[in-house]
This record gives C-alpha cells, sequence and structure tokens, in this order.
C-alpha cells in the first residue's frame, strides 16, 4: 500500500530551502534539482486525454497449464451481497499440509473483526485512524461464521476459539483456532465446507462501502500460513500467527481461487484473477465467476457507476495481458494517464525484475467518499486513490506505479508484511521512484526524505512494534528504499540492477527474508554485507558526518604569513564509505577531500596562504542514509558559545517542521 502524505511535501522543501539557502549562496553552486510535486511536474510526461470510446465487453479467460507456485490451498466460495452492506457467503477450502509435523488445528484470519468494536487491536493501535482516514461514526462491521464442517458432515463450531498470540487482548477476534476431529500428518489434505457472513464496515482501512462502492478486501475467513522448517530461516516448521494490528498487512500461502459473486443487477465487479464466463443476470442478480491462480488472496469491488475499459498490452516479458480499468465517473476522461502507468509499469518491471506471469491485472478507482479503500494493492488488482479532482497531478501516476509494484514484491515475492513489511514497501518504493523519474522526470527530494526520518527503528522489527504509523511508514517505506539506495551508491546501478533481479527471479512465489536478500546480495557482489545489514536493517543506524571543529593559527615562513589549519570531521551515526569533504578558504580558493568514514573522526591539516573559511561534509547531499544535516557545515571563527546556541536553535527549528509532516 502507499500512504498518501497527510501534508505536502512542499511544507518541508521550503524549510530546507530556508535553512540552506544562504549556505548555497555560499558555496556558489548551482544545482538544480527536479522537484517530485505534480505542479512543478514536466507536462511532456503526462499522456494526453483522449475522446472517450464505447467500453469493450469484459472479455472472458481459462486457467493455463503452468504452475508457479506450490498451490498449498484452495478456496471454492460463493458471495452474496445483499441488503447494501452484506455479504451472504461460503467456502469449501482445501489445505494440504506443506510440511512434515502432524498438525492437530488450523487457523484462520477473521481480518473483518478488527472493525468490530473500538475494543479490537487495530482499532486501539491506530485509534481510528489510517494514513489520514477517519473511522467513520457508528460504522463498525465484523465476520461471523455460521457453520464449519469436514467433509464428512462433522460440526467444528464448538471447536472453534478467538485466540490473539501477540498482545493477549481478548477483545481482538481476528485470528481463530479450530480444532480438528483428526490429526493431518505431512503432505496429506483437509477439506472445510464453512458458511459466514460480513457486516461491511463503513469504508475505511482498505474495505468496507459506502454508498453505492463496495470494497471486499479481506472479506472471507483466511487460512493463516504454515511455514516449512527453513522457510524464512525456520528451524521448526509451523503456523504464523498474528492478529491485524493497526500498522501491519498480510501473509499467506499460494493457492487457487473459484469465487462465485452474486451483486444486484445493475452492478459491475472487479476482481482478482479474471472470469471465466461472462456475467449472468437472473433473478435480479449479476452472477459472476471468476478464477485465480498462484495468487494468496482474493479481493473484489462492485459499483453500479463504475466507467470501463479494458486493453490487451504485450512487452518484453509481458507476453500478453489484459489491463482493465474500472473508473469512478469523475475520472472516465483520465483512462490514457491510467493505462499509459500500467504500460509503465508493467513493461519496466518486467524488464526489471522477470515476467509478470499473470493474465490480468485490474485497476479501481473508487470514488472520492471510498478514498479509505484507495491505494491498495491485491493480486492483479489494485486500487488507485479515490476520485477527489477531476485535474489530478502526478499522484496519480505515481499510486499507480506504486500499486503495481506491489505485484511483484507483495505479489509474486509474497514477503511477511507482519514481520518484514520493509521487503514489501520498502522495495516497491524504491521501483517507484525509479520509474517515476524514468517515464515522468519526476527526481525526489532525498534530503528531504531522509530529515524525515526522526526515529529510525530497525526494519525486520514487526509491524505492530513501530511506536505510530508516522515511524512505521518513514522506517518501512523511506528508510527501506534509501537502505536499498545505499546499496546502489556502493555497487552501481548496473550491479544493483543485477542484485534485484536475482533476488525476485530466485525467490518467486518463495516467501525470503531479509536474510536472503542478504545472501543474494553477498553473491552477486563477492562481498560481505554483514555490517551495513547489521547497522541500518536489523538495527535502527543512520548515517551523520559532521565538521567538528576548524583551527586556524598564523604561521610565518620565509617572511610570509601562511596559515595552518586544522578541520576535524566526527563519525556521530553509523558506518558509510568515501564521505566527500568541501574546504573553502577565505581567498575564494576550496578543495575536496574523501574521507573513508572507518575511524571515529579525522583531522586535516592544511597550509596555505590564506585561513580556511568553512568546511561542510557530504556538500552535495549524495549519502542518502544522512538523516542530520545540521551538523554539516561549520564557518571558522564562530565561539563555542554561539556555534552551540545557531545549532541548537536550528535543528529545532526544522525537527518541529520535519516533525509536524505525516504520510
Amino acid at each position: 500500500m502507499i500512504p498518501r502524505r497527510a501534508k505536502s511535501w512542499l511544507t518541508a522543501s521550503l524549510a530546507l530551502c530556508l535553512l540552506a539557502g544562504g549556505l548555497w549562496i555560499t558555496l556558489g553552486y548551482d544545482r538544480s534539482t527536479s522537484s517530485e510535486l505534480p505542479v512543478l511536474a514536466p507536462e511532456s510526461g503526462k499522456p494526453q486525454a483522449k475522446a472517450a470510446a464505447p467500453a469493450p465487453p469484459e472479455s472472458v479467460q481459462s486457467p493455463t497449464a503452468e504452475v508457479y507456485s506450490n498451490r498449498v490451498v484452495e478456496y471454492h466460495m460463493d458471495v452474496k451481497l445483499t441488503d447494501g452492506n452484506l455479504l451472504q457467503g461460503t467456502q469449501t477450502i482445501t489445505w494440504t499440509h506443506p510440511g512434515k509435523k502432524t498438525v492437530n488445528e488450523l487457523y484462520f484470519h477473521m481480518y473483518p473483526n478488527a472493525f468490530s468494536s473500538a475494543d479490537s487491536t487495530f482499532m486501539k493501535e491506530s485509534g481510528g485512524k489510517l494514513r489520514g482516514d477517519v473511522m467513520p461514526a457508528n460504522g463498525y462491521g465484523s465476520m461471523k461464521i455460521m457453520d464449519m464442517q469436514t467433509e464428512e458432515g462433522l460440526s467444528l463450531l464448538h471447536r472453534m476459539q478467538y485466540v490473539q498470540p501477540d498482545d493477549g487482548n481478548i477483545k481482538d477476534k481476528t485470528l481463530i483456532k479450530v480444532r480438528l476431529p483428526k490429526p493431518v500428518k505431512g503432505g496429506e489434505s483437509i477439506t472445510i465446507r464453512t458458511k459466514f457472513e460480513v457486516t461491511l464496515p463503513k469504508i475505511f482501512a482498505r474495505m468496507g462501502k459506502t454508498d453505492d462502492f463496495v470494497m471486499a478486501g479481506q472479506w472471507f475467513p483466511k487460512l493463516s500460513a504454515y511455514e516449512p522448517a527453513g522457510r524464512r530461516g525456520r528451524t521448526t516448521e509451523g503456523w504464523n500467527l498474528h492478529q491485524y494490528h493497526g500498522n501491519s498487512e498480510f501473509y499467506a500461502d499460494f493457492g487457487i481461487y473459484s469465487v462465485r459473486i452474486r451483486v444486484p443487477e445493475t452492478y459491475k465487479v472487479a476482481a482478482t484473477g479474471f472470469p471465466t464466463q461472462q456475467a449472468a443476470l437472473k433473478n435480479g442478480e449479476k452472477i459472476y465467476q471468476f478464477y485465480a491462480d498462484d495468487v494468496h488472496d482474493f479481493a473484489w469491488a462492485a459499483s453500479p457507476d463504475f466507467v470501463y475499459a479494458e486493453e490487451p498490452f504485450s512487452a518484453p516479458n509481458v507476453p500478453g495481458v489484459r489491463i482493465k480499468l474500472y473508473l469512478d465517473p469523475a475520472h472516465q476522461d483520465l483512462k490514457e494517464r491510467y493505462l499509459f502507468a500500467a504500460k509503465a509499469a508493467l513493461s519496466n518491471y518486467s524488464k526489471w525484475f522477470g515476467p509478470y506471469p499473470y493474465a490480468t491485472l485490474s485497476i479501481v478507482v473508487p470514488p472520492k467518499t471510498a478514498n479509505g479503500a484507495g491505494g491498495m494493492e491485491y493480486p492483479t488488482l489494485i486500487t488507485a486513490f479515490g476520485a477527489d479532482d477531476s485535474t489530478p497531478g502526478y499522484d496519480l501516476e505515481r499510486t499507480v506505479v506504486h500499486e503495481i509494484g506491489h505485484q511483484y514484491f507483495y505479489g509474486m515475492v509474497a514477503s511477511n508484511e507482519f514481520e518484514e513489511a520493509w521487503l514489501d514497501e520498502g522495495f516497491t518504493s524504491y521501483a517507484e521512484d525509479k520509474l517515476m523519474e524514468q517515464e515522468y522526470g519526476l527526481i525526489p527530494n532525498l534530503p528531504v526524505q531522509s530529515g524525515l526520518i526522526t526515529s529510525p527503528a530497525p526494519l525486520t522489527q514487526p509491524s505492530w512494534k513501530f511506536d505510530s504509523q508516522n515511524q512505521y511508514a518513514s522506517n518501512v517505506y523511506t528508510r527501506g528504499k534509501l537502505v536499498l539506495l545505499g546499496i546502489e551508491q556502493q555497487v552501481g546501478a548496473k550491479k544493483m540492477e543485477r542484485i534485484l533481479s536475482t533476488y525476485v527471479k530466485k525467490y518467486r512465489f518463495k516467501h525470503p527474508s531479509t536474510a536472503d536478500f542478504q545472501k543474494v546480495v553477498e553473491q552477486v557482489t563477492a562481498t560481505s554485507w554483514a555490517d551495513y545489514f547489521d547497522q541500518y536493517i536489523y538495527n535502527n543506524g543512520m548515517a551523520d558526518f559532521a565538521v567538528e571543529r576548524i583551527q586556524v593559527a598564523p604561521l610565518q615562513k620565509d617572511g610570509k604569513t601562511l596559515y595552518e589549519s586544522a578541520v576535524t570531521i566526527a563519525k556521530k551515526g553509523s558506518d558509510y564509505p568515501d564521505i566527500p569533504i568541501r574546504i573553502a578558504f577565505e581567498d575564494g580558493h576550496t578543495l575536496t577531500k574523501q574521507w573513508d568514514g572507518k575511524d571515529d573522526r579525522i583531522t586535516f591539516k592544511l597550509t596555505y596562504t590564506s585561513p580556511v573559511s568553512w568546511a561542510m561534509t557530504d556538500p552535495l547531499y549524495d549519502i542518502v542514509l544522512e538523516n542530520r544535516h545540521m551538523n554539516n557545515f561549520l564557518r571558522a571563527g564562530l565561539d563555542e558559545q554561539t556555534k552551540s546556541r545557531w545549532s541548537m536553535s536550528a535543528a529545532k527549528f526544522i525537527e518541529a517542521i520535519f516533525g509536524g509532516l505525516s504520510w
């Protein structure tokens, strides 16, 4: 998912400019950078809208014989939308035990119960807020299992128990254990039949209903992931069990989904996978039949107002995919922009990370009243943000590009977003920036973004361990992206492309861990990256290189006055190689030094006809993982009291600006 900025980057950019403007004038630089703000974006990158054409009929397709994943689960579901916000569903699920140990229980995620009351773990942790959206008043929803039976017809209702392995909150009902009447051995299969009902909440946090729009995300009882020994470094196999948290997203095993969806006859439905037959009208209902394989989730959206468009697309590494748009009427004239962004994302990501293996990609544009369902990824289906503006800026393209990136890191690679969210969000944000720069000329303001990381935290900690939504987002999205850029700076763009291509191709449909990614980096570069990963990924490291002291003393030599200057540079944060240092003298002469950063500090001693005027570390702000730029610059001759007072005041000001910005 992409977090929607609650406040504009413009504030941060202006603050940085105000603080650094005088410095840039002093340095004499005229370094122009492109902004990522829509108003400053090049219009040449934005395709012009074309006249609307009649919508084609939605294509139907058939499953192929190719198998990409281990297909641990198989879901057959039938769901009916009734009474506006009620889903009545049946489910037949077959689970094939992928491990070796005997299993005596199954676990199901009951995600809609996150919205059942203010006492759920999700609501308590989020405070009823997510990405600037607020839980609507009296907008609660829930899930209830009406019946659950074995294939032989034995009821399991009395064998159910809600469990709370993460926080012990007995009022949280998002994870349920079902004790089995007989054990399942490794390699064996079990089939369970379930009847369930979901009262959809008012649109909030990825799912719900508003007016006539429905977003059914995480809408069915979903089996938890079972991890065999060896997956993600596990030494012993077992269930991966977590509740639905304020920051967490999702993790599940791959499988097959065959889903019949029944809606009022005026509705159109977008869903994971593809329809296997044309929608049929019967008794006032429209009946859809969808199929998807080698996916780990199934989502759908419905509305009578969708403006439908479909185009076939193929490119190198994209053998053929049907791009389907389900537009809110407010954005029907923006069809070409959505299609252009989708095609650019599919063609480039397939080139960088390997072929897109699915036959469809659906893009749902919710109405502005359903913005809480926007900016989210599901297998073969993404949602844009709500159609709040008829002339949106580049947030439109950025959201589409970001969510399609998730088709790789969330969809195919399928990291555990409960425990290592950065493997999805950080990697997707990295890819998003690359594509937005290439296709639209938008260059991210990395010094501002790194400056927003005021509370770095380990990237491998569980999502609910972050102190706040802002800390979660600034770490798993931004710091995760910067960690990848830090690797790229050291190995070069070509080798970084090889690293990511190797990683994605090796672990497609495999659920890798951070340690697996580290192994790929080390294999491709033939170098140990233990120190880098220990500092920046497994811990909360950020770079911080400061000009600590400038000392100048006159020196008489051969009747001439020379000046002996000593410039001390200190490492106050984590390690980083090749730190550039610019030193300027009062006569205008400048020189650049390079420091390997291995020691805690270094002193450069310089003898010259003019005294040192100032010094600065990283003068072009190239060290992407440095988040404290206030101590990069020091002018000679400031007494300690003045220097401390200026530094503290400036630091407090910029921290206040950065701290006030949220995702």
